[in-house]
């Protein structure tokens, strides 16, 4: 993260053998929109608590290997000396549609602040770094982006967010200098149903 490395498609030998979840739409970095020149600086340090338990998806970039993505959410796990795993699973077509589910290791890259992490795909032969721009102050809901700037996800500890919660969240995505209206909103069990778009210009 600290790099802002190209965000570039991997080979396609790479590409047929990866399946479509959040943690692997960092591999095609194709989503739509024009690029950001990088992504703003994290705003403020964050628990290591972040690197816990289950995050839902609530709104996203669009991403080649995140198409028909629905119900995703990721999960953290086993955080020792700054490493931990990392599980995603994607739901196709539907959050109760057939589920893609995707193993990856993953590191923090500045553990004082907890705001930069890469997760490491293919035994370690692609890597991708991740940053948490910015948080709830109760840690209820985070801002991920990728360091070149093009790729941003809402992510949220419950399936949904109540709505005076979700335009605070977007009114801070909208002021980091992202284009809210470029994000969709797949659906979640018990959340969204789905094919909403931002308010926020």
């Amino acid at each position: 993260m600290f790099d802002r490395p190209a965000e570039r498609p991997p080979s396609v030998k790479s590409r047929r053998g990866t399946a479509g979840c959040l943690a692997l739409a960092g591999l095609s970095l194709l989503a739509a929109g024009a690029a950001r020149a990088a992504a703003p600086q994290p705003v403020r340090p964050i628990s290591s608590e972040v690197y816990s338990g289950r995050w839902y998806e609530i709104a996203r970039t669009p991403n080649t290997m995140q198409k028909d993505c629905a119900g995703a959410t990721i999960d953290f796990q086993g955080l020792s000396d700054g490493a931990f795993s990392v599980v995603d699973t994607c739901h196709k077509g539907d959050p109760r549609g057939p589920a893609k589910i995707v193993k990856v290791k993953a590191k923090v890259i500045r553990p004082p602040d907890y705001t930069r992490f890469r997760m490491s795909f293919l035994g370690g032969m692609i890597h991708q770094e991740y940053w948490i721009i910015d948080h709830a102050d109760d840690n209820s809901w985070a801002v991920m982006g990728t360091p070149g700037g093009n790729y941003v996800w809402l992510l949220s500890r419950r399936p949904v967010l109540a709505p005076l919660v979700l335009s605070s969240a977007m009114n801070r995505i909208a002021a980091l200098g992202y284009t809210p209206s470029r994000l969709i909103f797949p659906a979640q069990i018990g959340g969204q149903t789905g094919g909403l778009t931002a308010n926020t210009p």
